[in-house]
């Protein structure tokens, strides 16, 4: 039985400021008989039984048990390394969260620090005032500020990643790698300014999850936003949602799965593609994948010949198999490619992990809510450039913002929450307890805090 597209729905409205091309995925099924016409399903929905690692965590990741129930560890200095360093949270052995009472600029003078122990939870929403931003120093010593390798369950939240100086080798210069690894969450990243991709999935991972993050300004010439999959052996989870790919000239993301792996793609906002946006590739014998509820907004770099959804052949082991739903495309751009249609699917390939918005409304919340919180210049710049057609690929050079340091709220017990907010919610600020549950709702007492600091953010 072989498949064909037979056409697409156009909602196009003139003169609309995000005009639509929805695709519909109608399709012909030849059986050898006459044509019977079928629409694809509608996405299926499995989200993972299990605790999450946080209230509101998405995808295969999901599950990442981070640090709960080890040691608070309190990052007290910007230092490289030493007594109070984000570096010793991160090398330190068992359950630990990272709780920061600092604000401002960690610069790695050494090489930045490997994640290679697991249960490790980075809460950025803890520090005070203009939260964490990491970066290396250059020159040798420049390599990919935040590493997770061959380890397991760990969870990264709310900080930014702004390697603003070129370091000594391009291609250990992601923002983010994550290799060899499983159970990793990273959520409401903000990184910009990598000379390999902003980030990379590398070797055997499995159940990870990426959202609610911005990946913006990749440096020229290798401006990549995601390159979600490289060098796999074994089926892999991975789910990339609610984030941002703008002013970067492809990989937005680039998928490149073993056959057995799920793969899902949803309700992402990808903006200033140059040649391409999504790729699809097949090196690893096939990508499975759903790509359900995306925008694909051309800017100033975006050519006439680039392409919203491509499949590309080359060095090929086997053909992907794709899902589409809900997918809108605004600028002149081939949205899908003819190789795509060929491997279309009208059924999704796994079930999702979550139940997606439609394409309008995650545009909507994903402009409002992802990157790290609260947000600097460079976020409000992309958010910005999208509204409004603007903004450059390679514009403006890396440039850190200045920060004020500010004052962290009282913490007696050194628990990772405030007190005001312990005398709030009616437990002791004298007596450590982040892992009770004062309220019984089976969501522990330090997880209810981070939520409330991000209230406090403006999420």
């Amino acid at each position: 039985m072989s498949i064909r597209r037979r056409g697409q729905r156009h909602l196009l409205a003139k003169g609309s400021a995000l005009a639509a091309f929805v695709t519909a995925g109608w399709f012909l099924l030849h059986t050898g008989g006459q044509p019977v016409q079928a629409a694809p399903q509608r996405p299926t929905v499995s989200p993972l039984p299990g605790k999450k690692a946080f209230p509101g965590a998405l995808g295969f990741g999901a599950n990442a048990k981070g640090g709960r129930g080890g040691t608070i560890m309190m990052v007290t200095n910007l230092n490289d390394a030493g007594k109070g360093s984000l570096r010793a949270c991160i090398e330190a052995k068992g359950p630990r969260v990272c709780v920061f009472r600092v604000n401002g600029l960690i610069r790695f003078s050494e090489r930045p620090p490997v994640v290679r122990n697991p249960y490790l939870t980075i809460a950025g929403q803890t520090s005070p005032g203009s939260g964490i931003t990491i970066a290396h120093s250059g020159g040798s010593n420049g390599r990919t500020p935040l590493v997770i390798k061959n380890t397991h369950d760990v969870v990264v939240r709310h900080i930014r990643i702004r390697p603003d100086r070129p370091g000594g080798n391009r291609g250990s210069e992601d923002t983010i790698t994550i290799e060899n690894s499983s159970n990793v969450i990273i959520d409401h990243v903000s990184a910009s300014w990598a000379r390999d991709e902003l980030i990379n999935g590398y070797g055997d991972n499995d159940s990870i999850t990426v959202s609610n993050s911005i990946f913006a300004w990749g440096i020229p010439s290798h401006d990549k936003c995601a390159l979600l999959a490289s060098d796999p052996e074994e089926g892999q989870r991975f789910s990339f949602i609610n984030n941002v790919c703008a002013h970067n000239g492809d990989r937005n993301p680039d998928l490149n799965f073993p056959p057995h792996s799920c793969v899902e793609v949803v309700n992402n906002v990808l903006y200033n593609g140059a040649s391409r946006f999504a790729e699809i590739w097949e090196s690893f014998g096939g990508t499975p994948v759903s790509i359900v509820g995306n925008s694909f907004i051309s800017g100033p770099n975006t050519a006439s010949q680039a392409v919203g959804i491509a499949r590309d052949t080359r060095y090929s082991t086997g053909k992907a198999r794709v899902y589409l739903w809900d997918n809108r495309f605004q600028g002149g751009f081939e949205q899908v490619n003819s190789a795509v249609r060929q491997v279309q699917e009208p059924t999704p390939i796994c079930a999702l992990t979550l139940q997606p918005v439609d394409s309008s409304t995650a545009y909507s919340r994903v402009l409002a809510r992802a990157g790290a919180f609260p947000r600097d210049a460079i976020d409000d710049q992309v958010i910005y450039d999208i509204k409004h057609s603007s903004g450059r690929i390679g514009q403006p050079d890396p440039k850190l913002p200045s920060w004020d340091r500010e004052t962290p709220d009282a913490d007696s017990d050194q628990d990772g929450m405030s007190d005001g907010w312990e005398r709030m919610v009616g437990t002791n600020p004298q007596r450590g307890d982040p892992w009770g549950d004062i309220d019984g709702d089976g969501v522990e007492n330090l997880e209810e805090f981070l939520i409330y600091r991000e209230m406090e953010l403006g999420l």
